[in-house]
């Protein structure tokens, strides 16, 4: 969703939590009561979950409770946090020879312990982007692919307790952390980049291919991975259903537009859509319906829904487009 550099939970209290029960009411343009004040909302985020299109889905019985993991196609597994308020999505992807997983998560349960449950395959890591609910977990892999941006070499560094306490603080939970996990203790642990990619990039894990697409905008390093093969497209922070975030400092609205159109003409081949937040599989029509709502929005100046303070609401269909409002 979902990391920036601005204080995130009074956005999520309202924006995010009103996206959350409109889903609940059975599928919705992620509107609810934004404009009302005080932001806190009368129930917790986590008090509508869980999201009905899990009861659809095959779960897989795993060691650690902070997880829910997932079947969502063949040889691949959803690695679902619902306890936190970015319900992270990381996905571990099994071929003949070795497996991938895309994205590590917040790094506050232990997810190489949860891919040894999954897999007796060598196990390698590539993020959909390096805000830190996508790389939480990379410091525990001996192998990570990354693209060579600055950004990434930036993220790499890690990043200390102080600037990710409110990612476990008790309004972010719904539950305690993991039996030795202590909130002071969280922060996100350098890791090594074994391996660049780039755009057209292709991983080979045996009997499965995984392609590389560069799709700036949400960051400078965003990428989703392809697998023509089977119609599966894992498409990161750049969609996903519920409001997605685009006013870091670092997201290039332009760039967004232009990526999402790239994702939207892959709709033919594609039977699912797996992004990284809230749901594991999404419609590939959803990225049509991203691409248009995101050029209304910079090119025919539709009207946002409303506006909560800097933050402007624009519509979508499953979704909700959060931007900063240009300095007056």
């Amino acid at each position: 969703m979902r990391h920036a550099n601005i204080s995130k939970l009074s956005v999520v209290y309202g924006i995010a939590l009103a996206a959350l029960a409109g889903f609940s009411l059975g599928g919705c343009s992620g509107v609810g009561n934004l404009g009302a004040a005080p932001m806190a909302p009368q129930k917790r985020w986590c008090d509508l979950l869980p999201r009905p299109a899990y009861a659809r889905l095959t779960q897989v019985a795993v060691g650690q409770d902070w997880f829910e993991v997932y079947r969502v196609a063949d040889g691949v597994f959803a690695i679902y946090e619902p306890f936190q308020f970015q319900e992270i999505i990381s996905y571990l992807i099994l071929g003949e020879r070795s497996a991938l997983l895309f994205d590590t998560g917040m790094g506050i349960g232990r997810i190489r312990e949860l891919t040894r449950e999954l897999t007796d395959l060598p196990v390698r890591v590539l993020n959909s982007h390096t805000h830190i609910d996508h790389i939480g977990g990379n410091a525990e892999f001996d192998f990570v692919y990354a693209m060579d941006t600055p950004f990434t070499r930036t993220r790499a560094n890690g990043v200390a307790a102080q600037d990710v306490a409110e990612e476990v603080a008790p309004a972010a939970l719904c539950r305690p952390l993991p039996d030795g996990r202590q909130a002071s203790d969280y922060a996100i642990r350098p890791f090594s980049i074994n391996a660049t990619v780039s755009d057209g990039t292709r991983i080979h894990l045996g009997g499965r291919t995984l392609e590389v697409l560069h799709i700036p905008g949400h960051t400078p390093d965003s990428i989703a991975l392809l697998d023509r093969d089977n119609g599966l497209l894992w498409t990161g922070d750049s969609y996903y259903p519920g409001p997605i975030w685009l006013f870091a400092d670092e997201t290039d609205l332009r760039a967004y537009q232009t990526s999402v159109a790239r994702l939207a003409a892959l709709t033919p081949l594609l039977e699912h859509v797996l992004p990284a937040h809230n749901e594991p599989l999404a419609s590939p029509d959803q990225l049509r319906e991203l691409s248009r709502a995101v050029d209304a929005v910079l090119d025919e100046g539709v009207a946002p829904l409303r506006r909560d303070g800097p933050m402007l609401e624009y519509p979508g269909n499953g979704f909700t487009l959060i931007m900063r409002a240009p300095a007056e």
